[in-house]
């Protein structure tokens, strides 16, 4: 069951890839294409809506399979509740397609859910007997509902992002390029990650520490790339091997910090050779490069989009984030709050988009300012999943 499990997300996964390709010809491919270019985007756009939604019954297969493989609902450590949100940004999508019709959505939302599977994919997948803290149905309740609803604040995301590429004049340098760079910079950064892990993984790299853990414990830690960052008064036992450069903080007393925040570094640094690789080949900005993509999208049509994706993901985030997380951590921990880093992220992701829905409806930040607004929601969204689980030390370490 777990080897079935593990295929059907594989496929999911080459379907999704498969699918951008397709939304990609949809929206660049009119030039060589004799059809009317109406007909053209309408019957790759249908093959693209195919391709998604049987990748997301394929995923569905991995995600009900692997329930009945580990006797609980797989979201209990990184890699799952990476894939099943990765998962539900398809769903998502295929909900907001079915009304809007619009191709460009696929082309700006399943390379982040590809991006996402594949993040996810670095992480340990072994099935494994629950802690008793995860030994809750709260904690599915309360899992599953804050994954749906930042799966549909990512759609948000991807609207924002095309109204901005579509309005920002890429012809001079400004605020609104450079951080529309940065962006791009940043999701190259995670698909740096996944590179890097899968290269050192593929040869078997290791170099091995002794330090003082988490618990104040003489320890072996064992990095899967060369270390940049060593533990903190760590020695090292693995020779001929590079580094570290400098020795992870002190106060990072989190499990397994040093590799973790190795892991960040190397994303950093994977990343802005990568952006670096792809500036030089296009000569150009990529947000610059990706414009004549979405020339022909109505802005106000993608400000809707945003607007009414953060109406309908920020109830659901806040049942599932901040109401039903807080019964489980009363059942698990006996209080209702304490703020853990990833408790006070998950209330930070809350309040800037009511702050969002406010500016919105109260002070009429439509258009440039609403796109921004759903781009940098998303980012902390990104940075709780990314940074918090990596680096930061809580409660929710066990992720």
């Amino acid at each position: 069951m777990a080897e079935l499990s593990s295929n059907l997300l594989l496929i999911a996964f080459i379907l999704y890839v498969a699918d951008t390709i397709v939304f990609a010809i949809a929206l660049t491919g009119k030039n060589w294409d004799r059809r009317d270019p109406e007909d053209h985007e309408k019957t790759w756009g249908r093959l693209g809506y195919l391709l998604a939604f049987f990748g997301f019954l394929f995923q569905l297969g991995y995600f009900i399979t692997r329930w009945i493989a580990e006797s609980h609902v797989p979201v209990s450590n990184l890699f799952e509740f990476t894939t099943f949100f990765g998962m539900m940004l398809v769903f998502a999508f295929l909900i907001i397609y079915s009304i809007y019709k619009k191709n460009v959505l696929g082309l700006f939302t399943i390379p982040v859910a590809v991006i996402v599977i594949a993040y996810a994919s670095v992480f340990p997948s072994e099935m494994a007997p629950l802690i008793p803290a995860l030994q809750s149905y709260w904690l599915y309740i309360h899992v599953t509902t804050a994954a749906t609803g930042e799966a549909i604040l990512a759609v948000s995301f991807g609207a924002g992002l095309i109204y901005l590429i579509r309005v920002v004049d890429q012809s001079r340098s400004s605020k609104h390029t450079f951080w529309l760079e940065f962006v791009m910079y940043s999701m190259l950064a995670t698909v740096a990650f996944v590179v890097i892990s899968w290269g050192f993984r593929a040869a078997d790299y290791h170099v091995a520490f002794q330090w003082v853990n988490e618990k104040g414990e003489q320890a072996k830690i064992v990095y899967e790339m060369p270390a940049i960052a060593g533990p903190y008064e760590g020695t090292k036992l693995t020779e001929n091997t590079f580094g570290p450069l400098f020795s992870t903080p002190s106060w990072m007393h989190g499990a397994n910090a040093p590799t973790k925040l190795n892991t960040f570094i190397w994303s950093m640094f994977g990343g802005l050779i990568l952006y670096g690789l792809i500036r030089l080949a296009l000569r150009k900005r990529i947000s610059a490069a990706i414009q004549p993509v979405v020339k022909d999208v109505r802005p106000q049509l993608a400000d809707e989009i945003s607007y009414r994706a953060v109406a309908i993901g920020l109830p659901v985030f806040t049942l599932g984030g901040l109401i039903f997380a807080a019964i489980w951590a009363q059942e698990a921990w006996t209080r209702f709050w304490g703020w853990d880093p990833k408790e006070v992220w998950a209330l930070i992701t809350f309040l800037f988009y009511v702050a969002y829905l406010h500016l919105r409806l109260s002070r009429g930040w439509h258009g440039t300012k609403s796109a921004w607004l759903c781009v940098i929601g998303f980012v902390i969204i990104m940075f709780n999943l990314i940074f918090v689980n990596l680096v930061i030390a809580g409660l929710h370490s066990y992720a």
